[in-house]
């Protein structure tokens, strides 16, 4: 079945651009993410969200998850959750592995939702 694919314009504006925040993510005392290489993506009125460069994913805390959304402006999502040996967070990372055109720069970088994780940024 096809999916219904937007672009963004004046009734739904999406910018990315890079910045060089310093981005700390952890679960508990762990450092999940840390980078100075974050985009920012900014969507029609929701708060900004910082995509961070998965490399910079430490890959030991982070586990596949079946969970799949979509979403008609970048794509479809897929999910990581944390695991520690304290728990494990679930889903609590998406990324968009083949992003829409619109926002191609976010590909290879992951996002995290502020309410499972703790995420200080740093602007310098």
């Amino acid at each position: 079945m096809p999916r219904d694919v937007k672009i963004p314009g004046p009734d739904h504006p999406i910018t990315v651009a890079a910045t060089s925040a310093h981005v700390v993510v952890r679960v508990g005392e762990r450092v999940v993410a840390d980078t100075t290489r974050p985009l920012v993506l900014s969507e029609a009125a929701y708060p900004p969200v910082h995509y961070v460069p998965i490399e910079d994913v430490d890959p030991e805390l982070i586990r596949r998850s079946d969970t799949r959304t979509y979403c008609p402006y970048k794509g479809e999502a897929s999910y990581y959750s944390v695991v520690t040996p304290e728990g494990e967070v679930g889903d609590a990372i998406w990324t968009y592995e083949e992003p829409y055109e619109a926002v191609g720069e976010i590909k290879g970088h992951v996002a995290f939702y502020p309410d499972r994780v703790h995420i200080t940024i740093d602007p310098s």
